[in-house]
């Protein structure tokens, strides 16, 4: 029962939030969200069996839900998803007399990605992730910033073509098997380079997958912080979950066949996105558009993974999953933090602010550094395994392969995040206060809180890999 209890405690917390309405929302989540990770600890560490409800009986569909299904990864995915989920909950500044929107969404959003990645029915593992949708777009439509209703609508018709897409692939899959249950997935008889397509498209639009990509900065930076932080740190981890865990199983000649265009695609990520990030003068948009160049990386090791099949590789994405998903939550939060500040996040009316405001320089420097590859943190142990798995099983006399020339060529990104992030730390913290900062209080220990929450996480990660890396035995 703890697996149902990971799902039911976000759900009861939303429904008590939307009933009982401001009172005590941020009470109601905050215990919501510390009982889900003490809920986790006690389901990971006694090995708890499954839940499963039949709900159907033609097509079979089962409620089915188990930590440990797909070989570990849903147990690290769901423990980025309720460290996210707290500090999402301590993050932000919500409007007044919004608070039951405000907290019932995270609740919601947050239930919805643990669903999804601890589902063992495909179908449930759909509808999970299209139920954490529905709270995003209410949330950036009515409370978000800038063009929040434009943007809300084109998130909506983005992800909405992504999941058709998906849908449809899915129900190829189901109808080939005869099941939707994820633990009989085998490889396909018929049609396999056309279902991986199906998926690749699905889940890529999902991930924000060149050139399905457009939709995810914007989205970010006119989301609400706790928003962003939730879906660019776990939400948009479904679609890479999805391919390791449904498209390399029922289509690995599918996905192979399709390598190539992956590595084209993933490159574009890379460098392209990573050269418009440098052009951002938002910081806002800047993170976002950071967020959409480093999943590029991530598929990187899902193509190591059709390459040459190995577990390394499969490593090398969840950990990275894992990295940017914790850095990524933690920028957000921060640039949130110099909004409230300042009233601005473009770059250029900001200066000076470490000297009114030293703690969240260092803890933006900190995660500035975590996202351009800093040994150290957790980033740089999943960006480093992922270069590796490029050239794993290689020797001189191959000579060099698409998937080595894609990772030579994506190293770079490096360079290019080095560029965007230390610009964007010395614009915004050294040189004189200008008008904007030079009133600036320091932070709150509440305020430091969640980002000192994730910071941890990314240290420890960082220093010792294998704290997530060893679920995979």
């Amino acid at each position: 029962m703890l697996t149902l209890a990971l799902i039911l405690i976000p759900l009861l917390a939303a429904a008590a939030i939307f009933v009982l309405g401001s009172a005590g929302a941020r009470k109601i989540a905050i215990g919501a969200a510390v009982a889900n990770i003490a809920i986790a600890v006690a389901a990971i560490s006694t090995s708890c069996s499954g839940f499963t409800l039949n709900v159907l009986e033609n097509p079979n569909m089962n409620l089915a839900l188990d930590l440990h299904a797909n070989g570990g990864i849903s147990v690290i995915l769901l423990i980025l998803s309720v460290i996210v989920t707290l500090a999402a909950v301590l993050s932000g500044t919500c409007p007044k007399g919004h608070e039951g929107l405000w907290y019932g969404s995270i609740m919601m959003i947050s239930a919805g990605a643990i669903g999804a990645f601890i589902a063992k029915d495909l179908f449930f593992f759909f509808a999970f992730h299209e139920l954490a949708l529905i709270p995003t777009f209410l949330m950036i439509g009515m409370l978000g910033r800038g063009e929040r209703k434009e943007v809300a609508w084109k998130i909506t018709i983005y992800l909405a073509f992504g999941s058709i897409i998906l849908l449809a692939g899915i129900l190829m899959i189901a109808t080939q098997l005869g099941t939707f249950d994820m633990t009989e997935l085998k490889p396909l008889a018929l049609y396999q380079n056309e279902v991986a397509l199906l998926l690749i498209i699905g889940f890529g639009t999902l991930v924000s997958l060149f050139p399905f990509h457009s939709w995810a900065a914007p989205a970010y930076a006119s989301a609400p912080a706790p928003v962003s932080m939730l879906h660019a740190g776990v939400l948009k981890k479904f679609g890479i979950y999805g391919l390791i865990v449904v498209a390399y199983k029922v289509a690995p000649d599918g996905m192979a066949h399709w390598l190539p265009l992956l590595l084209i695609l993933l490159l574009f990520n890379i460098i392209w996105v990573g050269l418009v990030t440098i052009n951002q003068r938002r910081l806002d948009t800047m993170l976002g558009n950071s967020s959409v160049m480093h999943m590029g990386y991530i598929f990187l090791a899902i193509a190591a993974l059709v390459d040459n099949g190995s577990s390394f590789a499969m490593q090398a994405a969840v950990l990275l999953m894992f990295a940017h998903g914790i850095s990524i939550a933690m920028s957000f939060c921060l640039a949130d933090r110099i909004e409230s500040k300042t009233g601005t996040l473009e770059i250029n009316q900001l200066g000076g602010l470490a000297k009114n405001t030293p703690s969240l320089a260092f803890l933006f420097g900190l995660v500035g550094m975590a996202s351009i590859g800093l040994p150290g943190l957790a980033n740089f142990a999943g960006e480093i395994m992922v270069f590796f798995s490029g050239f794993e099983d290689w020797s001189h006399a191959d000579g060099f392969g698409p998937l080595q020339i894609a990772t030579m060529i994506a190293i770079w990104g490096v360079v290019i995040s080095a560029v965007y992030m230390l610009r964007a730390f010395r614009n915004i913290f050294q040189g004189e206060t200008v008008r904007r900062t030079e009133e600036v209080t320091p932070l709150s220990f509440n305020e430091k809180i969640p980002a000192i929450i994730l910071g941890l996480v990314l240290l420890v990660v960082g220093i010792y890999p294998n704290t997530i890396l060893h679920f995979f035995n």
